[in-house]
């Protein structure tokens, strides 16, 4: 990890294209700028976390899909009026 230290409007590159320039320097945090071309995605550390625990939520494990089919194996179809069973 590379640590910079920088003042109210310095600022420092990342590679050729991204610029951060401190914007104000207070008690409760620090405000940047951050310049990057659009096709660059710059997301807070704890939005990107929530991002992943979502995605890991959409796509469930193999015990849940095994346990799901298994509940609904033990599912019997109803009947209809004349006692066949509906598909």
């Amino acid at each position: 990890m590379l640590v910079i230290r920088r003042k109210k409007s310095e600022s420092f590159l990342i590679g050729n294209d991204i610029r951060v320039t401190i914007l104000e320097c207070a008690s409760d945090g620090v405000r940047v700028a951050i310049d990057a071309p659009k096709h660059i995605s710059i997301l807070r550390e704890e939005l990107s976390e929530a991002e992943q625990i979502n995605r890991g939520a959409l796509a469930p494990s193999t015990d849940s899909l095994l346990s799901l089919q298994n509940a609904l194996s033990h599912i019997v179809a109803p009947e209809h009026s004349d006692g066949r069973k509906q598909e």
